[in-house]
């Protein structure tokens, strides 16, 4: 099975650290992912030597948006600055040339209605451009989030595609092994339910979890020091059949351990 698989990594030389993992493809931040500063390209020589370099070597690039990002919010202070720093962050990724721009789906309060969450998803998809693939990765915790359980992101889908907006086809879907496993689905037969409710997988983290399903606890793990049968994440990566970032610790190269591990076993 030939897929592209690759990492996330440092942002001042996205290449080099492809070559050091031997990845097919990288993803990474524009700037401060804790903060709201807009987005800047780091790589040395700037976006379009990036944009040339990548094409040149076959490495596809991703974009993770800001965590800080919530656009559910009923917050005006954080949502109204997530809209705009969402779109400032697509805008800078389609000069790098990315394949897509990772987003989370947020949350609203304790006590808000997440109705209106899943509304304000579509108010934000109704007014934005989307020059690259726009990709709503699941959530590992929070009661009220938009992106944990099935359920919501079929609420959430539906917002989405209710927008209106003519290119809503570039809105997508990233799967996250970890962020399911801590949210308690089941990875036997989430694809399958993700494809029911998406029709679509454009992108796969996959990741082993340092905590127990269910836990809600988003923290990452290399394949075989983690609570999620390293077999599990195999079988995930093939069902959804998209490309595949691992966003697991790189100590002793453990990145490329885990991206040797699927390559081995996607044969």
């Amino acid at each position: 099975m030939s897929l592209k698989l690759g990492a996330h990594v440092d942002q001042d030389d996205p290449l080099a650290e492809a070559a050091d993992r031997g990845a097919d493809l990288v993803q990474f931040f524009l700037g401060d992912p804790q903060g709201w500063k807009g987005p800047k390209v780091s790589y040395a020589d700037g976006a379009e030597a990036l944009r040339g370099r990548a094409a040149a070597d076959g490495i596809d690039l991703y974009v993770h948006a800001p965590y800080v990002l919530n656009v559910a919010t009923l917050n005006n202070r954080i949502r109204i600055p997530s809209r705009k720093l969402l779109q400032q962050t697509l805008d800078k990724a389609a000069e790098v040339g990315v394949k897509g721009v990772i987003v989370h789906g947020g949350h609203v309060g304790k006590g808000d209605d997440p109705e209106i969450g899943f509304d304000n998803w579509r108010k934000c998809i109704e007014r934005a451009e989307l020059p690259v693939p726009l990709l709503i990765e699941n959530t590992a915790g929070g009661d009220n989030a938009m992106a944990r359980q099935l359920d919501r992101i079929a609420r959430l889908w539906e917002a989405v595609q209710d927008s209106g907006n003519e290119n809503v086809a570039n809105v997508g879907f990233c799967l996250d092994t970890c962020h399911f496993h801590a949210g308690g689905e089941d990875l036997d037969s989430v694809v399958e339910k993700v494809l029911a409710i998406t029709g679509r997988i454009d992108l796969v983290h996959a990741n082993g979890s340092r905590d127990a399903f269910g836990s809600g606890a988003d923290r990452h793990s290399n394949f075989e020091e983690g609570e999620i049968d390293p077999a599990k994440i195999v079988s995930v990566v093939k069902a959804a059949g998209a490309p595949v970032v691992v966003e697991t610790p790189n100590g002793d190269h453990g990145q490329k351990a885990d991206i040797d591990y699927l390559r081995a076993h996607l044969k």
